[in-house]
């Protein structure tokens, strides 16, 4: 999925990317990189809202695994199990969340856990950028779910 794909999936099965004018600033193995301008997340003090600040971290990271997920051929439901964030600077414009696996090395198990048990654990960080300032740091564990697995009577 190129960064246009990725976007438009964004804004049609998140509609709040859409509301927050989230655009794509980049896609690799290792990151995706997700930007976002002040206006639709300002809050009263003129700066970006703290909850805008940390859907675009989460949205960051979410990114991340599940095109991977895609890429490695892994069909699942993705969702956060939890997520910790850190607030260090107010951010005065247009902001980015930079996301990175937290532990790399642990992506092949990942997949291999998922294709087993129909389920697994992954964590994933971002980092908050206000132009070359960092921001902002995020954690989270996301899981992700084999089909079928989450369905309920």
């Amino acid at each position: 999925m190129d960064a246009a794909a990725l976007e438009r999936y964004l804004h049609e099965h998140i509609p709040l990317s859409a509301a927050m004018r989230v655009s794509v600033g980049e896609i690799s193995d290792n990151s995706v990189v997700l930007c976002a301008p002040l206006l639709p997340n300002i809050n009263h003090r003129e700066t970006v809202f703290g909850g805008s600040a940390s859907a675009l971290a989460i949205l960051a990271a979410w990114s991340l695994v599940h095109l991977r997920l895609q890429a490695g051929g892994a069909a699942s439901r993705l969702v956060i199990q939890r997520n910790r964030m850190e607030y260090i600077l107010p951010i005065l414009g247009t902001f980015y969340a930079h996301s990175f696996l937290a532990e790399p090395d642990r992506w092949d198990l990942f997949l291999k856990t998922l294709r087993r048990k129909g389920m697994d654990r992954i964590p994933v960080g971002a980092k908050l950028m206000s132009g070359e300032r960092e921001a902002g740091r995020f954690e989270g564990e996301f899981v992700a779910l084999a089909p079928g697995l989450d369905e309920r009577p």
